[in-house]
């Protein structure tokens, strides 16, 4: 495989705004696809069409639950996995309930990930399990996420939502997504068989490159077609520029 595929299996090309249309996810499933990313991560409801669209490719496609805040009842995260994986997703990204994290309700946090965990297993997908770590005060909390990950077979930790943002004392909202810190904090606390996603401000090749020192294995990206572009640049391969799709997503996701 070239240095340009492996960088492209790294990616999970997130279709997820609110704003996009049915068309915006089929375009970006045609960019998954042209660009043979390792999957789309698209909205709940679309991903029996994504199965659909990316037939043929070896494109997976994976979607989210209990997104973006994590707040749903433990049955309702089990029923939208079941349902996510019956709909043909082979890979769930699953928000944690922060407060209960805050609140270091261990044990309903590691029961949460475990049944979640246990339900895409038997359906044959794998989870990745977000952290939300913009919310988390100190590392205390990302630590035992890690372990409990690690203890209920979890296949990924991963730092953000790419929606999580936090309301500073100016009213304003920022976030800072995937960290140097976190992901080596992340990959440091978790067994070697949970791989560690970063999403949220992995935007450029560099940026890509970066993470992939610190042991990540999979982004969430938007910004799929300028990392592939830049990297079929630096390393050879030619250009096959895509139409970019029509989103107002400035997460970075």
């Amino acid at each position: 495989m070239s240095i340009i595929n492996e960088l492209a299996k790294m990616i999970d090309h997130s279709l997820l705004h609110p704003t996009m249309t049915d068309a915006d996810l089929r375009q970006g499933c045609d960019i998954a696809r042209q660009y043979g990313v390792a999957s789309v991560c698209i909205k709940p409801y679309a991903v029996a069409a994504a199965a659909e669209w990316l037939s043929g490719s070896d494109v997976l496609v994976g979607t989210v639950i209990g997104f973006p805040q994590g707040n749903s009842l433990v049955s309702i995260k089990v029923a939208e996995a079941l349902q996510a994986c019956r709909d043909g997703a082979t890979e769930i990204d699953m928000v944690v309930n922060i407060g209960k994290v805050l609140q270091e309700d261990w044990d309903y946090v590691r029961q949460e990930i475990k049944a979640v965990t246990d339900a895409c297993h038997a359906e044959g997908a794998i989870v990745k399990v977000i952290f939300e770590n913009d919310y988390l005060p100190n590392d205390t909390y990302k630590i035992r996420l890690c372990e409990i990950c690690s203890e209920v077979g979890a296949d990924f930790v991963k730092t953000s939502t790419g929606y999580g943002f936090v309301k500073g004392t100016d009213g304003k909202y920022s976030y800072e997504g995937a960290t140097e810190h976190d992901l080596k904090l992340m990959r440091q606390h978790s067994a070697p068989q949970v791989q560690v996603k970063a999403a949220g401000g992995v935007r450029t090749l560099d940026d890509l490159l970066k993470v992939r020192e610190w042991g990540v294995t999979r982004i969430g990206a938007t910004a799929t077609i300028a990392i592939i572009e830049e990297a079929r640049n630096r390393f050879g391969g030619g250009s096959t520029v895509a139409s970019p799709v029509v989103s107002n997503d400035t997460s970075g996701y």
